[in-house]
């Protein structure tokens, strides 16, 4: 609140309260009320509140903090001073007024002159002071502490009452357990010993946590009702709401409170005579939430504060040392994750995240199994491979042609024999099992996550969760409220033009008003933003992401000509290593190239994605946040696969033949396979870009950069003054510690690197069966990085509720989905495995493997070739050749259609695209099989929630009977009569013949 440069102090002994004058004024848009802001001071401040932790009386919770930036003048000096020595106390909004009110003129002498501010900044401050009062009217009691030993930096803390707690958890029907405790059906039988049993085995890695521990009973839970508080369990006030739910409860409050008014649209001042435009739209803005503020700079930062510290001897112990401990350590990876502590702590949303990561780590370990035996496979069986075997033996002698023109030579195909064997690892009988194991794979994952999410959402009291879905969901953001405002400002002023040309009735001046003011209020809730607002922004967006599409096919295309000017320069040296390993050496740095320029793009498509999505202007959050996920993802999902799909699916494929090869730019060949495939050099491709970006992006970044912005603030320290080191070196307060670790950005970058490695699991597994365990090994440290990030690193981001991850799981279906198309083409196309069964089933004659070799080669004379593409050495292996070969499907040089494709090839491309059609159906059918054999409720949870039905209604049954009972019984009181009085027949007289003592 605003707080007057002068005080009026009370006696000197008693000076450890003073009161600090509350402007209310109808200038900043409210009355008095008997809100309170308060600062409450004691001997030793820093001990009774915990540091931080609580208000200055040790008693009130911090529950949130807002964060500002201020500019101390000389006259605020002795504002300062008295704030640190402790002399500052509570103040009455209500309170008696000596101080002038903003805007109006004041006693001379009655304060000190402030000095000169930038109208900017003093803008802001009455914003603040609005809106601190808006919040004080709401019910939250608020504690300033400008005192910091971060200079210029303001701190508000926000605690929330009991009554407000009340009010607002009715509002957002948060369901809160009640007293009616139900035990939880337990397995019978055969079941029950095998739970006990892997309980037994698995204890040994069960975190030490108390929420992780097996529960056989569960409290019922009920939305809160001020009505029903008899229902809950009220003994313990404090710990009813833990620190999750309270600041939960604020930020909602601090989302829909707003302020009006800026400081100069009634008053008078250079600032209103420079930008009245711009305060007039202000004052006409009715929204001006937290997000808003936040937006304008008007608060720097709000958050939600830790628990306390993690680490330390002298630490309490709590919730954020006991995630350190059980969760957040590198030592205890082996380890399950406390997932209903981390949703205690951190909320829903993040905890569905954790325990997706954690499912599917879980769910990689028997992929990395076969795929481990898979690859053990094809290492067992390299030596009985006959075409590796044919194209090493050396007695064949097959002379091949050179692979560039004039500067490359002829070669003989025992000299990749290297590369042959190699690529019988990968491309084995055993791959085509290893794509259908994990397309099937995948689907189970899917299903499992499915079921996993649902005893989740029952362990957390999350079904029926749709109604406050929907309303977060209509909850528009601050920049849509100001896109809005400009539009209606802009038809207004459109309507004033009209009207100045069409005469004024005379009307009454007072209704005159109303109605402008009512206008003024309600001109954003009439206007919405259609698809004409938005088209610049669309197409801004179509051609951008045209654009960075483009700029991935071309770096690619800049990837090629290095590597086909490369292999034609290496093929020139003397060396004969050197030209024997080129295509090695080609393929390992242009993958590095790959790799590189895919991290420096990845963070480039990340910020124009984010761009992208801002000024479509989103109306919520949610489709905000769906919107910037669908950008990011396809441009990331370009930028990593665009160098694995031109090595899977384009290399070698549009080449040409000798003496009519294909140019680019007419003067680059294009480049070829190996002998044995272009599988091996995909493997290479893929194996290096996962492992990179695993390694550089995923953890260096996330362990480097924060150990650098430590040794940073360590260096800053180290070179300022000693007073000014000794200062920093004390104990800070909480809001002071958290307020210099870094904001939570969002899950999207969590998610969407694990969602990149999803696709490099599934999409080419055939080509990298080992992909599963990379991923595994690096999932074990991520979990860890990631949840010390959270613990140590990250401000405590405010707690969301979500009953499921969102669009991600949309995401993962459609990953899923492409690879079995995928691995189709890899294994039909891009590997040996097609040919090699029609060689087998229709030209081999013993009915083996010998002669495939020279059935997958085509024969070329060398007189053929074009003028200044034969070799300049043409007698490098020694003699004179006549006849050289190359990979392909094409008529000898003796036929009558010489160089034309063969029945072969036909007959190949037939039998491919026929194992496509089949793949993928049978396929799909399996995957859709046990999507519909695995029900997505587990029976047991579907009969706990019937359960949880029946008792809620046999609860209120019974309280409706209590009710009745108690009012028929009320009512038979009222009836039944308490004496003479309650006769109501009239008395016998003592004359009357049937009196007793009457006359004979």
């Amino acid at each position: 609140m605003r707080v007057s440069e002068k005080y009026s102090t009370l006696p000197a002994e008693d000076r450890s309260v003073h009161i600090i004058n509350i402007c209310a004024i109808e200038d900043i848009g409210y009355l008095p009320s008997e809100g309170t802001l308060l600062n409450s001071l004691s001997v030793d401040p820093d001990a009774e509140c915990k540091y931080g932790l609580y208000f200055r009386d040790g008693r009130r919770k911090v529950d949130y903090i807002l964060v500002y930036h201020h500019k101390r003048g000389s006259g605020s000096r002795n504002l300062a001073r008295r704030v640190q020595h402790g002399d500052a106390g509570p103040a009455a909004r209500g309170g008696r007024q000596d101080q002038p009110l903003p805007g109006k003129a004041g006693p001379v002498g009655a304060a000190e002159p402030e000095p000169p501010l930038d109208y900017h900044e003093d803008d802001k401050r009455f914003r603040r002071e609005e809106y601190e009062g808006n919040l004080v009217e709401a019910g939250l009691e608020l504690e300033r502490d400008e005192d910091t030993k971060i200079h210029g930096v303001g701190f508000v803390k926000i605690h929330a009452p009991w009554n407000v707690l009340c009010r607002e958890a009715e509002f957002l029907k948060l369901k809160m357990p009640t007293k009616k405790l139900y035990h939880i059906n337990e397995t019978r039988g055969l079941l029950k010993k095998i739970n006990s049993v892997l309980q037994k085995i698995t204890d040994p890695i069960q975190p030490r946590v108390a929420e992780h521990r097996p529960q056989t009973t569960k409290r019922l839970s009920y939305p809160f009702s001020r009505e029903k508080q008899h229902l809950f369990d009220l003994s313990d006030k404090d710990s009813f709401f833990d620190s999750k739910t309270r600041s939960t409860i604020v930020y909602e409050i601090l989302k829909r409170t707003t302020c009006t008014k800026a400081k100069y649209s009634m008053g008078q001042g250079e600032g209103r005579r420079k930008d009245s435009a711009l305060l007039n739209k202000r004052r006409k803005c009715g929204r001006h939430g937290i997000t808003s503020l936040l937006a304008n700079g008007v608060y720097s930062a709000a958050y939600p504060l830790h628990d306390g510290d993690y680490d330390g001897d002298s630490v309490e112990f709590n919730d954020r040392r006991l995630l350190y401990e059980e969760w957040a350590s590198y030592g205890v990876f082996y380890k399950y994750q406390p997932i209903d502590l981390v949703r205690k702590y951190f909320g829903e949303k993040i905890g569905l995240y954790f325990a997706w990561l954690g499912v599917y780590t879980q769910m990689l370990i028997p992929a990395s199994v076969v795929g481990i035996i898979v690859f053990l496979y094809g290492w067992a069986t390299v030596d009985e491979n006959i075409p590796s075997m044919e194209m090493c033996d050396q007695r064949h002698n097959i002379t091949m042609c050179p692979l560039c023109d004039k500067t490359c030579s002829y070669w003989k195909m025992s000299s990749a024999c290297a590369t042959a064997r190699a690529s019988h690892l990968f491309d084995n009988p055993a791959t085509v099992f290893f794509s259908i194991f994990m397309a099937l794979w995948a689907a189970t994952f899917m299903e499992h996550w499915k079921r996993k999410q649902m005893r989740l959402n029952y362990r957390w009291d999350l079904t029926g969760f749709e109604e406050e879905e929907e309303a977060v969901k209509d909850h528009p953001r601050a920049e849509y409220e100001a896109r809005v405002l400009e539009k209606s400002l802009k038809k207004e002023s459109k309507n004033k033009e009209k009207r100045r040309h069409v005469p004024e009735e005379p009307t009454n001046k007072w209704r005159q008003r109303v109605k402008t003011a009512m206008a003024g209020v309600k001109l954003t809730d009439k206007v919405k933003l259609t698809w004409r607002d938005r088209f610049p922004a669309y197409f801004t967006n179509l051609v951008s992401i045209i654009f960075m599409i483009a700029v991935t096919f071309a770096i690619v295309l800049g990837v090629i000509i290095y590597r086909i000017s490369t292999a034609a320069a290496l093929a020139m040296n003397s060396s004969p290593s050197v030209r024997s390993n080129i295509r090695v050496t080609v393929t390992a740095t242009a993958v590095i190239i790959n790799l590189v320029v895919i991290i420096l793009l990845d963070e480039v498509y990340g910020c124009i994605a984010r761009w992208l999505t801002k000024i479509e202007v989103p109306k919520t959050e949610k489709s905000f946040e769906e919107r910037l996920i669908f950008k990011a993802f396809l441009l990331k999902f370009v930028n990593s696969y665009t160098p694995i799909f031109y090595v899977a699916f384009f290399k070698g494929r549009f080449i040409g033949r000798p003496g009519d090869y294909v140019y680019i730019f007419r003067s680059f060949r294009m480049e070829e396979c190996a002998p044995g495939g272009c599988l091996m050099e995909l493997c290479i491709q893929l194996s290096i870009i996962m492992l990179g970006k695993q390694l550089i992006q995923n953890n260096l970044f996330e362990i480097g950069i924060p150990k650098m912005k430590k040794f940073i603030r360590y260096l800053r320290l180290k070179h300022q003054s000693p007073s000014d080191r000794d200062e920093c070196v004390k104990r800070k307060q909480r809001y002071e510690v958290d307020y210099t670790l870094e904001p939570f950005a969002g899950l999207t970058p969590e998610y969407m690197e694990m969602i990149i490695q999803f696709g490099f699991v599934t999409l080419f597994v055939a080509s990298f069966p080992l992909a599963p365990l990379f991923a595994l090994l690096n999932n074990i440290i991520e979990i860890r990085l990631d949840a010390k990030k959270f613990v140590t690193e990250l401000r405590r981001p405010v707690a969301v509720r979500a009953k499921d991850i969102g669009i991600w799981y949309n995401i993962l279906r459609g990953v899923g989905k492409l690879a079995v198309i995928i691995n189709a083409f890899v294994i039909s196309f891009t590997s040996d495995f097609i040919p090699r069964l029609v060689y087998l089933y229709m030209y081999s004659e013993n009915g083996t493997m010998h002669g495939f070799v020279n059935h997958t080669l085509s024969s070329f004379n060398v007189s053929d070739f074009q003028n200044g593409t034969a070799p300049s050495d043409p007698l490098d292996l020694g003699y004179e050749v006549q006849i050289c070969r190359y990979k392909d499907y094409r008529e000898p040089p003796w036929s009558e259609h010489k160089y034309d494709i063969s029945k072969d090839f036909w007959a190949v491309l037939a039998a491919r695209l026929a194992f496509v059609i089949v793949f993928q159906n049978l396929v799909m059918f399996m995957s859709d099989f046990v999507d519909w054999v695995i029900p997505d409720i587990p029976k047991d949870i579907s009969q706990q929630i019937h359960k949880e039905k029946v008792l809620m209604v046999e609860l209120f049954m019974r309280e409706e009977q209590g009710k009745r009972q108690l009012l028929d019984t009320w009512m038979d009181t009222s009836r039944t009569p308490a004496g003479p009085c309650g006769n109501h027949s009239p008395p016998a007289r003592p004359d009357s013949p049937d009196s007793p003592g009457g006359a004979p």
